[in-house]
């Protein structure tokens, strides 16, 4: 039984200090901090899956013949790269049939290929790329007459060189004559072309010969200026256009080859494919903006057929643009790659491809996580406050018999939970209040105690 005496004097109880607690225990790491790492480890491997690895630093281009333009081409774009700390290797092969082959082969190593308009013409393919068309390569027909040719029609029966199954060339010659209506063995067609084909044709072995040459090739020169061998015009010309697509009518001027000694002596309408560098998709996109660099700085100052900065055009009617291509074409480099060499650029587009949507995250969060941990915290004390209030609550409506035994031990209960609670230095203020709290209530507990038993005074 209890003595008056226990009733009417209240214990004083020694305030404990809260319990030391590092930043966050293990439970609270556990429900605040572990979503947030799990979120951002999704975040990252999510991104992880769109940034590209570092591209290679060494690519092969197929080109064409070691006397053509292709392989010239190929070597100026290989030195371009070459500043850049890239390596591109110059295949030479037969021509543009070869390097369709190579670059949709997986194992043939080759990533860039020149190619002739004309090459891809019919259903649509997803094996290559395009990153424009680069330059027009006119098509030259020499040919042994006294009377001008000037459509393909007027060949039939002759003996005509067209290049080697493989070429380019070829493919084209065979095109144009089938549009021109001249069926299988209407004419006698011959593996020749270059240097070997022209001097068939002086030795009067050929009738014609088809070349698809740059202008300042010595084999153009030399039949240009030979007065035995005649140049086509294409009176035709801008008909083929509108058939084939990847042909582009273009002009002789007259006297463009020698002034002095007017040669041509009259404009002479030429039919020009239109070449186009291929790539393999998913060739590594910081290697296409490279590969336009190189094809702007090589065609794009204009020539005997173009203007200044006409070519390379982010068109194309044979194949899709690779991706990123048009942007590349109207915006340039970025600004990291126009100020830092090629390999310090493309390492840090790389690291703020990851930093900048995790910085993103990560920011809010750290204004978050600190709320949602004060939140916790502070529910737990919360708590307890609820307990005690419901104590006090039933100090109100106590009959008084037996209550008190039961009301002592739940703010001793109160009392000792508190005592354990983790709670942050932080939180300090927070704790020992309701630490004053709980002997607050501790202190009514006993004075309604002593109001209900009056004999106990």
């Amino acid at each position: 039984m209890t003595s008056p005496e226990s009733m009417k004097r209240a214990p004083r109880r020694r305030v404990l200090p809260p319990k030391p607690i590092s930043m966050w225990d293990a439970r609270e790491l556990m429900i605040v901090v572990f979503p947030a790492v799990l979120l951002v480890a999704v975040v990252l491997w999510f991104l992880l899956k769109l940034v590209h690895p570092a591209p290679p630093s060494v690519i092969t281009i197929a080109t064409g013949g070691t006397q053509g333009a292709y392989f010239e081409f190929g070597k100026r774009y290989a030195d371009i790269l070459a500043r850049s700390g890239i390596t591109l290797k110059v295949r030479p092969t037969s021509g543009s049939i070869e390097n369709l082959h190579l670059l949709t082969d997986p194992s043939s190593g080759v990533d860039v290929a020149l190619m002739q308009g004309g090459i891809l013409s019919g259903s649509p393919r997803d094996d290559v790329a395009s990153l424009g068309r680069a330059f027009v390569e006119p098509l030259w027909v020499f040919y042994r007459a006294d009377h001008p040719i000037e459509m393909l029609h007027q060949l039939e029966g002759l003996r005509i060189g067209i290049g080697p199954d493989g070429s380019g060339t070829r493919e084209l010659a065979l095109a144009l004559l089938r549009r021109s209506g001249l069926k299988q063995g209407a004419v006698k067609l011959s593996p020749l072309t270059g240097q070997l084909a022209a001097d068939a044709l002086k030795r009067g072995d050929l009738d014609a010969v088809f070349l698809a040459m740059a202008p300042e090739s010595p084999v153009v020169r030399n039949l240009v200026q030979d007065p035995a061998i005649r140049l086509m015009n294409f009176a035709q010309a801008e008909a083929y256009t509108r058939y084939l697509p990847y042909l582009r009518r273009i002009l002789l001027p007259r006297g463009a080859f020698d002034l002095a000694r007017d040669i041509p002596a009259s404009d002479i309408s030429l039919v020009a494919p239109v070449a186009a560098v291929m790539v393999r998709p998913g060739l590594h996109p910081a290697l296409t903006g490279l590969l336009i660099d190189a094809m702007r700085e090589v065609h794009g100052k204009g020539s005997l057929f173009s203007r200044f900065g006409e070519y390379p055009q982010a068109a194309d009617p044979e194949a899709a643009l690779a991706p990123d291509v048009e942007r590349y074409y109207k915006a340039g480099p970025s600004f990291l790659k126009r100020f830092l060499p090629f390999w310090l650029a493309t390492l840090l587009e790389r690291l703020l491809v990851l930093v900048l949507p995790v910085a993103g995250l990560l920011i809010p969060m750290a204004r978050v996580l600190p709320v949602i941990y004060r939140w916790r915290i502070k529910r737990r004390l919360l708590y307890w406050y609820a307990r005690l209030k419901s104590l006090e609550s039933q100090l109100v409506t106590d009959p008084g018999d037996g209550s008190f035994s039961f009301q002592r031990n739940e703010i001793e209960q109160i009392d000792s939970a508190v005592s354990n609670i983790p709670v942050p230095l932080g939180f300090s203020e927070e704790y020992y209040n309701l630490r004053k709290a709980i002997d607050l209530v501790r202190q009514r507990i006993f004075a309604h105690a002593t109001l209900v038993h009056p004999n106990l005074t």
